[in-house]
């Protein structure tokens, strides 16, 4: 039986409040606790911090340096640094010996969830219902219901805060042709993120086809493949991309995730920008080099008694169908440079189909006539990484890992999270309490300067979203 939740009214205001906690709220929740006087507070409706549980797999590693941090690339002695998680833990050692560069999917993990054990501004079974601006108060009235263990609803509440920042972060992304099957809950066919809850019953199927040729698939393929026994691997690995291709880890290709190439990509016109974004899946989508060596490693062995793994993979490939059929799973299959198209009757499926941005227009709904758009539809977000508001708004919304479509691949690599984090907080605090290099990348992008750094800008600016911290 349902019971109404209790109303409990919070008069408490804030400076910055954070909707999610994901890596990039967390990073700025850290960032903001060294800025003196900032009132800040971060709301998540999961008990606990969680990172993409369902692809920690053993071995599996980050495809960003350590350094990729919270908070290490803008204030490498901070507290929350993962060195000093590590410290604290007494592992310094051990790592040192290590001599390991991009750690294990499940250390980060770890390391975040001590973050957001210890800071007071992360508030964690609060769920963000509504946001709306209070022009008397000059701030944004949030609408929360406060959660329990379960998930159930035992109170609700209100903050405000002068600005905002979301980072409601991505969800799991299922093809059309899969999507009907996939809803399913009877049908074995799951994303990438449910991999290690159904393991089990994935590898008890005879046959596994894993749809996706980012790193995520690539890690599902090599897992099942050192699960399966030799012989009856009983494995197929489909991708759309032409080939199963290495991502861009050349060291001049890698300054595309710099902050001077986030600031050249926001200064182009939006339909370059549209044009450019499909052309760079390579530098996001594409595969570690080291995975696909493992892939081929696994393989290889299998053949030193002779004969082949019973497992394909094949790229240029798109799943264009799929339905039940006596007890399996049939797919309707297409070739686009054969022009040919087949069949492939499987037991189940992982779509490592990737992530998709979640929606906010229905939590920021009130504000949604306020807001700027593009020529798509898409919502306007300047340098500072805001949402463009008209002036009857009188706070800042700051987007984190929504504005792929305004500055580039960078905005959900993990290595530009605390570079981001510090132009928020230069932005609305109008100093900069975290003082910036001029220049961070070796290869200059265009042949035209592309305009002031945000964080000098709104140091240079006496608008109305400044906050001068006290």
């Amino acid at each position: 039986m349902s019971t109404t939740p209790s109303p409990d009214i919070y008069e408490e205001t804030f400076d910055l409040l954070g909707v999610g906690i994901g890596p990039f709220n967390l990073s700025l929740a850290a960032l903001a606790d060294g800025v003196p006087g900032l009132r800040t507070a971060f709301l998540e409706q999961r008990t606990a911090f969680h990172w993409h549980p369902g692809l920690l797999i053993e071995g599996a590693t980050l495809q960003v340096p350590f350094l990729a941090d919270l908070v290490s690339l803008v204030e490498p002695i901070s507290p929350w640094s993962f060195l000093n998680y590590i410290k604290t833990k007494e592992r310094l050692f051990p790592f040192y010996f290590a001599e390991k560069f991009h750690i294990q999917r499940a250390e980060y993990d770890a390391y975040c969830r001590w973050v957001s054990g210890q800071l007071a501004s992360c508030r964690f079974g609060h769920q963000v219902d509504t946001v709306r601006w209070d022009a008397g108060r000059g701030a944004f009235e949030v609408g929360f219901t406060r959660l329990d263990e379960d998930g159930g609803a035992e109170g609700v509440g209100r903050y405000f805060a002068r600005h905002l920042a979301l980072g409601v972060g991505t969800a799991p992304r299922v093809p059309q042709a899969l999507r009907a099957l996939a809803d399913d809950p009877s049908v074995p066919v799951w994303h990438s993120a449910e991999y290690l809850a159904r393991r089990p019953e994935l590898l008890a199927a005879e046959h596994i086809t894993v749809v996706g040729s980012g790193q995520s698939g690539a890690e599902v393929f090599l897992d099942l493949l050192r699960h399966r026994p030799q012989g009856n691997e009983g494995l197929t690995w489909l991708a759309r991309t032409e080939a199963f291709a290495p991502m861009e880890y050349s060291k001049l290709g890698l300054e595309q995730f710099t902050p001077d190439y986030t600031r050249y990509f926001h200064g182009l016109t939006e339909p370059v920008r549209d044009e450019l974004l499909p052309r760079q899946w390579q530098l996001h989508k594409g595969v570690s080099g080291d995975t696909l060596g493992e892939i081929h490693d696994e393989l290889y062995l299998r053949t030193l008694d002779g004969g082949w793994p019973d497992a394909a993979l094949t790229p240029g490939v798109a799943v264009e169908s799929a339905e039940r059929s006596g007890g399996r799973l049939r797919l309707g299959l297409s070739h686009a440079q054969q022009r040919s198209e087949a069949h492939l009757v499987t037991d189940a499926v992982v779509a490592a189909t990737g992530y998709a941005e979640r929606p906010v227009d229905g939590l920021i709904e009130p504000l949604l006539p306020h807001l700027s758009r593009d020529g798509s539809g898409r919502p306007d977000i300047d340098a500072r990484h805001r949402l463009v508001l008209d002036e009857e708004v009188g706070g800042s919304v700051f987007v984190q890992n929504a504005e792929r479509h305004t500055h580039g691949v960078g905005a959900p690599d993990l290595g530009l999270a605390a570079w981001r984090s510090a132009v928020i907080l230069n932005s609305l605090t109008g100093d900069p309490v975290y003082p910036l290099p001029e220049r961070t990348a070796f290869t200059t992008f265009g042949l035209a300067p592309s305009g002031a750094r945000p964080e000098r800008q709104a140091a240079q600016e006496n608008g109305h979203q400044g906050l001068r911290t006290r």
